[in-house]
């Protein structure tokens, strides 16, 4: 008989699961009618957020609360919709440069108002009231810097409260007294998912909410959920998962969040091969979400096995932009086999709403353990110093590629430290110094093989001279005056 009962069980979860798939596959095929266009680069500010904001106050199914300021005057707003008993806090942008789930929430905010979905959204918002706080550090997303205005990391605030964002997210959490938190974040794009090349493309946590990392009631349903979205999320990103690490930080207001008896979710959005500006990952953040409302609403995550949350893999951080292995490097008249691990950095334009890359070697050495979203085997090449011309000509860069010159002294333009040609611009006074690599140092080289250059490497970006630049994914060169 017990049996029987068990096996039954067990069937009407599945089928409650299959239901789920169901939905999450609806969600991810209909994103596109739900995003919000207005927000497509990930550099957005406070003033992008504010006429959204109030669209959505006009609209009758929402409560726009002005729960506060920042240090230098920015309004923050809760946005609210439900009319269920169990509430739930979701907020984004604790840290100015990590914008990915502020655009998911508005994307959905957008589905929660659509008449689509009608059966699956009665569900939610008749036993859920949602409550979102899309941007609470305003000044650093000016900047696009992970610190306030008073140049702390408000995530290590939750004890002394001296930041006023601070002050406002304790105030929600203690009035709101939710039974789940989302703490929604941005990772770097250099973590992976452990041993494997794969990307960490979503990190989740359940917060410890003390140092022996004990697993209460508490924590155990965030662990739930967040079993249920990786499930979600190995649909669309397979292997592209990790798990934050848990060690107790007593400062921080995930951990003591869920010390307060809220389920504590944190989502990290990490990287995605050629999504810099991260919409894929946003097209994630709002499925996998949604997806764990739902499942809150009917309560079915209660039945998954908190034992399947360290079935996920931790996080690693073992990724480059490029890894070039096995290249023959010439040192002092000796030929070395090295590998080199590439980065292509973010650096901020003036107003903050664009960047350029400017790379840089981060390690090299026996790289075997690491891994690139770009692997190149260079067994058999050699590494060869980038040469200078002059010339007026940089309209078909390809020749002077060939050519084995990186370098053109040309006439530059004003106020501009790149180019979209793949060349490094110089003035007529520059010097080419002596050519080396290490770390720290700009990689810029060719790669020959067979006496004959066949590749090179432009500010970080590996290009292949037997095919058209515009083929090819390329960042930018640089200009030195």
């Amino acid at each position: 008989m017990i049996r029987n009962i068990v096996s039954l069980a067990i069937t009407l979860f599945s089928l409650s699961v299959s239901a789920q798939d169901a939905l999450t596959s609806k969600l991810y095929e209909t994103y596109g009618q739900f995003k919000e266009p207005s927000l497509n680069d990930r550099r957005i500010k406070h003033s992008d957020i504010q006429p959204l904001i109030q669209k959505i106050k006009a609209n009758p199914k929402f409560e726009v609360q002005k729960v506060g300021e920042s240090i230098q005057g920015r309004d923050l707003h809760l946005i609210s919709v439900g009319t269920g008993s169990e509430n739930i806090f979701l907020w984004s942008q604790m840290h100015g440069d990590e914008p990915t789930a502020t655009q998911a929430i508005f994307d959905i905010l957008h589905f929660l108002d659509a008449p689509d979905f009608k059966e699956e959204k009665e569900v939610i918002l008749s036993r859920l009231k949602l409550h979102f706080l899309p941007m609470v550090n305003p000044d650093g997303a000016e900047t696009f810097q992970r610190r306030n205005a008073l140049g702390i990391d408000i995530n290590r605030d939750a004890l002394r409260l001296q930041s006023p964002e601070g002050q406002v997210l304790k105030r929600i959490r203690d009035s709101l007294d939710a039974s789940f938190g989302f703490n929604l974040h941005d990772q770097s794009k250099y973590y992976n998912a452990e041993l494997t090349e794969k990307p960490a493309t979503i990190s989740y946590l359940a917060t410890a909410y003390n140092y022996e990392k004990d697993i209460n009631e508490v924590r155990a349903n965030a662990m739930k959920v967040i079993v249920y979205m990786n499930k979600i999320i190995q649909n669309y990103a397979p292997g592209q998962v990790g798990r934050y690490s848990d060690d107790f930080e007593p400062r921080a207001f995930g951990d003591n969040i869920a010390k307060w008896g809220t389920s504590l979710i944190l989502i990290e959005s990490g990287g995605y091969t050629n999504d810099p500006e991260k919409q894929e990952i946003r097209k994630l953040n709002y499925v996998s979400i949604l997806s764990a409302l739902y499942t809150i609403a009917k309560g079915n995550y209660k039945d998954i096995p908190v034992e399947d949350y360290e079935k996920i893999p931790h996080n690693d951080r073992q990724l480059f932009d490029l890894k070039i292995e096995n290249a023959t490097y010439e040192l002092l008249g000796k030929d070395y086999i090295i590998d080199l691990g590439i980065f292509r950095n973010e650096v901020d334009l003036n107003g903050h709403d664009d960047f350029y890359y400017r790379g840089s070697v981060g390690d090299q050495g026996d790289l075997s353990t690491f891994y690139g979203y770009e692997t190149f085997d260079a067994t058999g090449y050699k590494i060869v110093p980038p040469k200078m011309a002059t010339t007026s000509n940089i309209a078909k860069p390809l020749v002077l590629l060939k050519e084995g010159v990186a370098y053109v002294k040309t006439a530059l333009p004003e106020k501009k430290a790149f180019t979209e040609a793949p060349l490094f611009l110089v003035d007529q006074d520059f010097e080419l110094r002596p050519f080396g690599l290490w770390p720290g140092a700009n990689p810029t080289f060719f790669l020959e093989k067979d006496g004959k250059l066949t590749h090179a490497v432009i500010n970080g970006s590996l290009l292949d001279l037997s095919r058209p630049i515009e083929e090819q994914h390329f960042g930018n060169g640089l200009i030195f005056r």
